[in-house]
């Protein structure tokens, strides 16, 4: 095979996504041939790529193609180091490796689509396809029209203004937002700048994928009809592995 980048190579082979990996290196918990490895580092097949002093094992290339809809509860983190706390991978327990499509924070609850293929995740994690995510978000007051507005139009954070979205009230002190980026903490942020607090965050939908009436905790399968409809919304339609 040609050489490509560390972080490409271990999305590829179902390992972690490309931003994981960049994470993994940047900890300083990846070699290459011995060497400890770097951002923009090219390898092959060829290459001993060790993970936490742990030889990557080529098997998992032929890993089956998985995409998982799972109900993340409040206190689970998305990252694969939990630094206390207890990683989505130690919760479910699952016999095969996956890894979540973005984030979730600690304190929400909610969708999360977990997955072995490193394209899927980064067509649909990354910002720049304007990929629709939908929340139910619970404040410490009432909702008002005028913060609707507010949020509506974008909210000044140190990354810049947020992107125009959609938002409408639901209950007294409910409402729901879709936002088409995923900034760190973006929704409860956005609220602090309003001068309102988050009490509750739930992700209900990604794309065509819902939480529906999926338990807390529980997970599910995204196949048939829902995932042809999720892949042609992505524009990948059969490059993805379905075997």
């Amino acid at each position: 095979m040609e050489p490509i980048r560390l972080n490409k190579y271990l999305s590829e082979i179902g390992y972690c996504s490309r931003r994981r990996a960049d994470e993994l290196v940047a900890e300083s918990r990846v070699s290459v041939n011995g060497e400890p490895a770097h951002n923009g580092i090219r390898v092959t097949d060829a290459d001993q790529i060790l993970i936490d002093g742990k030889a990557v094992e080529m098997k998992l290339k032929k890993t089956v193609p998985r995409l998982l809809a799972f109900y993340k509860p409040r206190g689970i983190v998305c990252s694969s180091a939990g630094q206390g706390a207890t990683t989505v991978e130690e919760y479910l327990k699952l016999p095969f490796r996956i890894f979540s499509i973005g984030r979730l924070d600690k304190d929400s609850e909610g969708l999360l689509l977990l997955t072995n293929q490193g394209e899927l995740a980064n067509r649909i994690a990354k910002a720049r396809f304007y990929h629709e995510k939908e929340y139910v978000v619970t404040i410490d007051r009432p909702v008002t029209e005028g913060l609707l507005k507010r949020l509506r139009g974008g909210i000044p954070l140190p990354e810049g203004l947020t992107r125009p979205c959609k938002a409408w009230k639901t209950g007294e002190r409910t409402f729901h937002i879709v936002l088409t980026q995923g900034l760190n903490r973006q929704i409860r942020r956005m609220c602090q700048t309003c001068g309102v607090k988050v009490t509750n965050l739930k992700r209900i939908r990604i794309l065509n994928i819902r939480l529906g009436t999926l338990k807390m905790g529980n997970y599910r399968e995204i196949t048939g009809g829902e995932l042809d409809e999720l892949l042609r919304r992505i524009g990948l339609g059969q490059e993805v592995n379905r075997e």
